[in-house]
């Protein structure tokens, strides 16, 4: 483990923080800005130049506006309920590299190797907030699977029949999509040989001795979908914004919410999908590694520089197609929703993890995993071409003739 720095951990506290509240409101102000441009609007641009300071006004909004708490909810779970939100989706940055890093040694033979290989590692600046965690992928779907108190905490407390349906059918979204959101990462971990997300991305970059496995996307793209896909059910984005589905509630879990407490409940939603950006980032697409582009600079200092817009690029990238496809497809139903989940998505993770299993026990090449994630694919593909799981042809009978205009149903 590096050492402890109390100076230096207070100033990647303060940055990262700082960096990802920023990137959060800006966020907003680009899903608005995007739903603009594929609906033929202007979207926000009264406030600054272009509508650059709109996400400001919008914080001084929630800070400004009265702060309401109904009489009939419960005032202690009411409050703590968007500070769970918060905080278990803050928490979860402290493990994801947000530049580059160098992944903790192996045991060393002597104790004089180990010393010397940890001195080593010490000398280097891992740009993370908890470097070295060997069970960082377990970390970050801990804290992940926290957030789902906070809605059952909201809907519960708000004592309110519209926000408790909210809460419990939230509840049962989050929980069903972590299951295939967890195990479309074993493949990942099995192929790595590691939970550490630093040796991850060491992994899928070029190595010394001249090899390069090269991303994880390319062996591992059914995972990469899977992922994907949760991930966004799990952030409650369209089409898998059933827990607000504003058109259709009167506002989901936080529909007694208001002003600031309104806002950190929506803060929570960004900033979960930059955790998001970044995992995926790491996870598949090789973190601050860019085909040798992150050595293209020999100063230590602006090729860390480098690395960190390199692996922020790629999680703006994934937040920008989230925000487009929030406009692009359709919500889901809650039963096709749930369908999706149990039917599709874990058997088609638990067949790519049995595939990554024997690939490896037989030692074939890397290749094979592509091949056959092509293969699940289509494979699926084609079984829901003959009936769909998530909408399952059913045969209507026929009504008997002579019964009253109007009826639409006669039972037997």
């Amino acid at each position: 483990m590096p050492a402890f720095d109390l100076t230096t951990l207070a100033i990647v506290i303060v940055g990262l923080m700082g960096g990802v509240l920023g990137v959060v409101g800006y966020l907003t102000l680009g899903e608005r800005k995007i739903s603009a441009w594929m609906q033929d609007r202007l979207g926000p641009n009264r406030v600054g130049p272009g509508g650059l300071l709109q996400p400001l006004a919008d914080g001084g909004k929630f800070f400004l506006k009265e702060e309401l708490i109904p009489d009939h909810v419960d005032r202690v779970f009411y409050l703590l309920a968007p500070a769970v939100a918060v905080i278990t989706s803050l928490l979860a940055i402290a493990v994801v590299p947000f530049g580059g890093t160098t992944p903790a040694p192996d045991p060393q033979p002597t104790v004089a190797a180990f010393d010397a290989a940890q001195a080593d590692y010490r000398s280097h600046f891992s740009a993370v907030m908890a470097p070295g965690l060997d069970v960082g992928v377990l970390y970050v779907f801990a804290l992940g699977s926290l957030a789902v108190y906070a809605v059952i905490l909201a809907g519960w407390s708000a004592n309110n029949k519209y926000s408790l349906l909210g809460a419990l059918r939230s509840s049962a979204q989050i929980i069903s999509y972590e299951i295939p959101l967890g195990m479309s990462v074993l493949g990942v971990v099995l192929l790595v040989g590691s939970l550490n997300l630093e040796r991850i991305v060491a992994w899928q970059a070029p190595q010394p001795d001249g090899t390069h496995h090269g991303w994880l996307v390319l062996y591992q793209p059914l995972a990469f979908l899977l992922f994907m896909t949760a991930a966004y059910a799990e952030g409650s984005r369209l089409p898998f914004d059933l827990p607000e589905a504003e058109q259709e509630l009167v506002g989901g879990y936080h529909t007694e919410y208001s002003s600031m407490k309104l806002g950190l409940m929506l803060m929570a939603e960004y900033v979960h999908l930059v955790t998001a950006g970044f995992i995926v980032s790491i996870l598949f697409f090789g973190g601050w590694s860019f085909f040798g582009l992150e050595n293209a600079v020999s100063d230590p200092v602006w090729g860390a520089v480098l690395k960190a817009a390199i692996l922020i690029a790629k999680m703006l990238s994934y937040c920008v197609f989230a925000q487009v496809i929030r406009w692009t497809i359709p919500r889901f139903r809650f039963d096709q929703l749930m369908n999706l989940a149990w039917k599709v998505m874990i058997p088609l993770a638990l067949f790519n993890l049995v595939c990554v299993i024997v690939v490896g026990q037989l030692g074939w090449p890397l290749v094979t995993l592509t091949v056959t994630s092509a293969a699940l694919f289509v494979g699926a593909g084609l079984a829901s071409a003959r009936g769909s799981v998530t909408n399952p042809r059913r045969a209507v009978p026929k009504l008997p003739p002579g019964l009253p205009a109007g009826v639409t149903y006669a039972s037997r």
